[in-house]
């Protein structure tokens, strides 16, 4: 059988036409080098690299999310490493890195050094860096994170510094207050009752550690990071911060009681209360 018509018809068992066609045609490209042309051609390939292609397509028909597979994934106009160590960058989070580099472009914009708290594969601070003069430092509690994000620092060619920070035990230091004049996050913030509406490729496959928190305590990586904030951000310094939908009231209500000033809510492209930005007085 054509290669191209097994791949498909291993993904379509499990995933609709239209997706599985499009996610056939990008297995050919990212394994085989192979554009649609070609694909559609007939264009003969090697036993080792069918092999790899039916592989990857019966991990994925298995629930396996197809940026793990492929080991990469585009974000903000850049190339990631994705592996199972760090969150599969959203197309919401590239709201929130478009919206933090027109701030720090803008008019009104100042100068210094960027933070990205639970920075993950690296994808705010490494397009942050990349598109803006900024020094950028990232932390993570995650060494396998920590790694990636390196990696793809070094894929991107920019130079980040890199913080191994467990930012819920973590105390300002001398150093760094009033180091900062911007911090980044995107922090867990899926509630533990939530997973009965989450499908089982994020479930199954990403690390649980940066993406849940307890129902009692929804707003514990926002409170922290906030509190934490007021010291290590210069005056006039600007936090931002990608949230969980449900609780955008909530999280602008605790900014406002810790002292920040212009909080400004925004959805993302579907609609949804998904990221604040706020100013440190």
């Amino acid at each position: 059988m054509n290669p191209y018509r097994t791949i498909k018809n291993i993904l379509i068992k499990q995933i609709e036409e239209s997706e599985a066609t499009a996610i056939t045609f990008l297995l050919f490209e990212k394994l085989a080098g192979m554009d649609k042309m070609k694909v559609l051609m007939g264009d003969s390939i090697s036993h080792d690299i069918e092999e790899k292609l039916i592989n990857s397509a019966k991990r994925i028909a298995d629930g396996e999310p197809v940026q793990y597979v492929i080991g990469e994934t585009d974000f903000y106009g850049l190339s990631f490493n994705i592996a199972k160590g760090a969150l599969i960058p959203r197309p919401e989070t590239e709201e929130l890195v478009e919206w933090g580099i027109n701030s720090l472009k803008g008019e009104n914009a100042i100068s210094g050094k960027i933070l990205d708290v639970g920075t993950g594969s690296g994808c705010i601070a490494i397009s942050i860096a990349k598109n803006t003069d900024a020094v950028v430092e990232a932390w993570d509690i995650s060494d396998d994170a920590i790694n990636i994000a390196k990696g793809n620092a070094k894929r991107n060619e920019v130079n980040i510094g890199f913080r191994k920070v467990d930012i819920l035990k973590y105390t300002a230091t001398e150093e760094d207050k009033g180091k900062y004049t911007c911090i980044f996050s995107n922090p867990p913030y899926i509630c533990d009752s939530e997973t009965e509406d989450m499908e089982t490729n994020v479930l199954d496959y990403e690390p649980h550690i940066a993406l849940f928190v307890p129902d009692s305590d929804p707003l514990l990586f926002y409170r922290k990071i906030a509190e934490v904030g007021k010291e290590l951000l210069l005056k006039d310094g600007m936090l931002f911060f990608e949230i969980n939908r449900r609780f955008g009231k909530e999280t602008v209500d605790m900014l406002t009681q810790l002292g920040y000033d212009c909080i400004e809510l925004r959805q993302d492209q579907f609609g949804n209360n998904r990221m604040v930005k706020a100013i440190n007085r």
